[in-house]
């Protein structure tokens, strides 16, 4: 999901349940994801940097979340997409949940989730599951989004009951493609985005300097190598309704997100209840069924992406998309609200990572991190609390952040960051303080920094196993 596609980062989409998180809450402008779904899962299951060179995303020197909140007392439990492995010891149930339910892939069929990609080769079939045991059949009306709510739902009653704490991790396979939704929602936006995305990333960006969440001193991209002109488009209410579906999509999990908040509060456990939202990876500009006008957007016959041109508006104000380490990758919408302990409608600008999330859960549940867990050693915890910050408090000295994915690479020193896209393969440098939407590359300004942050780039990457040397 892109970084403006909610109300409260500037966008069109009818989300008022997570709005009313805002409201409530703490949003960031400066936090960070992986760039990719897999690995930004990793990190925060694992309060650790993804290790994609060596072995699994979850490998036995890890601890996820659910195994140190069990350690520390919390019933654990899940419901939607994992995306870590399939097969034991990798599933949820084998990483410390009590209770799963959903898809143990990245993608699938929203009608029917074990049904094969038609217009995919290799017609691979999606797991789908209740703890170990596979779910085949699905009754008749079935979505995703809403099965995901409703287990949701059904596991914090179930939890709420039992005086132990709760941790739940309810993650959304929506807006990931393929575009499916159900017709009636369709129905909300056809028609709203014949304007293009052009003018959509205009008008978002126009709300966001609104909203006080960017910079007006920030250049907006205005196109993309990847995205052509909508003036171009031989097929405009084709293109605007693919949009309509993905805007149904996220209108439909800010629906279920809803129940999950209502059902908090039949609970009763509302306000003592830290929520947390956040998108895995900016918008997605993969090129999928991009082409076949006779397919028609959100119906469950074919699999379809949004494509370059509307992911752009997604990622309204950054450049590039999901798998790049510009901004548009990486950045995260991201709301936290704690009724009480966190200042309502507040923003910062403070910076945190999804793997911020292990030493965060671990201070609030009064647990220490191991070095050891079932007599493996552990590798360190790589993320920091983010507890002062949620008090309003300054968080101080800040590390580089560092990414890498299939050949982008990013590393971030305070307010300089480095940036390497796969596709031009040298070397960015911007000030973000001046520059966060990266139209301006001083590298040839700055050959030293260039250099020595470069170099620190290479250090990470090997000490990971991850990639080469990024000079080569």
């Amino acid at each position: 999901m892109g970084w403006s596609d909610l109300g409260c980062y500037g966008g069109e989409i009818q989300t008022p349940h997570i709005d009313r998180l805002a409201r409530e809450g703490l949003r960031f402008t400066h936090f960070y994801n992986n760039g990719k779904c897999t690995t930004t899962r990793a990190s925060l299951m694992t309060g650790l940097y993804p290790r994609e060179g060596r072995g699994p995303l979850l490998g036995q020197a890890m601890l996820t979340l659910a195994e140190a909140l069990k350690m520390a007392g919390y019933q654990t439990a899940m419901s939607g997409k994992w995306h870590l492995g399939s097969q034991s010891p990798f599933r949820p149930i084998d990483r410390g949940f009590d209770d799963y339910y959903g898809l143990m892939d990245g993608a699938c069929h929203y009608f029917e989730p074990t049904r094969p990609d038609p217009d995919f080769k290799q017609h691979r079939v999606r797991v789908f599951a209740h703890n170990d045991s596979p779910i085949t059949s699905f009754e008749e009306g079935f979505y995703t989004t809403d099965a995901f709510s409703d287990q949701a739902c059904r596991q914090i009653m179930e939890m709420a009951a039992r005086p132990q704490p709760f941790f739940l991790h309810l993650a959304y396979t929506a807006p990931h493609y393929p575009l499916h939704a159900p017709a009636e929602l369709v129905a909300r936006y056809q028609g709203k985005y014949l304007l293009g995305w052009e003018k959509l990333r205009e008008l978002r960006h126009r709300r966001q300097i609104e909203l006080g969440l960017v910079d007006p001193g920030w250049k907006l991209p205005l196109d993309d190598p990847l995205v052509e002109p909508w003036g171009q488009q031989a097929h405009p209410s084709w293109q605007a309704e693919r949009m309509a579906v993905y805007a149904a999509m996220v209108d439909r999990m800010d629906q279920g997100i809803g129940k999950v908040l209502k059902t908090l509060r039949q609970a009763g456990v509302d306000r003592e209840t830290l929520v947390v939202f956040l998108s895995d990876n900016g918008g997605c500009s993969e090129v999928y069924a991009q082409d076949r006008m006779e397919f028609k957007p959100g119906s469950g016959d074919h699999y379809m992406t949004c494509g370059p041109g509307w992911a752009h508006a997604q990622n309204t104000p950054f450049r590039r998309f999901k798998t790049w380490m510009h901004e548009g990758g990486i950045a995260t919408p991201m709301i936290v609200r704690w009724p009480e302990r966190i200042a309502p409608n507040t923003v910062t600008q403070q910076m945190g990572h999804v793997m911020d999330f292990m030493p965060t859960f671990l201070e609030l549940a009064g647990a220490s991190y191991p070095s050891t867990y079932r007599g493996q050693d552990l590798i360190p915890l790589e993320g920091r609390s983010l507890l002062p910050v949620f008090h309003g408090r300054d968080m101080g000295w800040i590390p580089d952040l560092k990414w890498a994915y299939r050949g982008c690479r990013a590393i971030r020193q305070g307010d300089w960051k480095l940036v390497w896209d796969k596709a031009f393969k040298q070397w960015e440098l911007y000030h973000l303080v001046h520059d966060r939407t990266e139209m301006t590359d001083l590298s040839l300004q700055y050959p030293d920094r260039v250099q020595a942050m470069a170099e620190s780039w290479d250090f990470w990457a090997v000490h990971l196993g991850i990639e080469g040397p990024s000079l080569q």
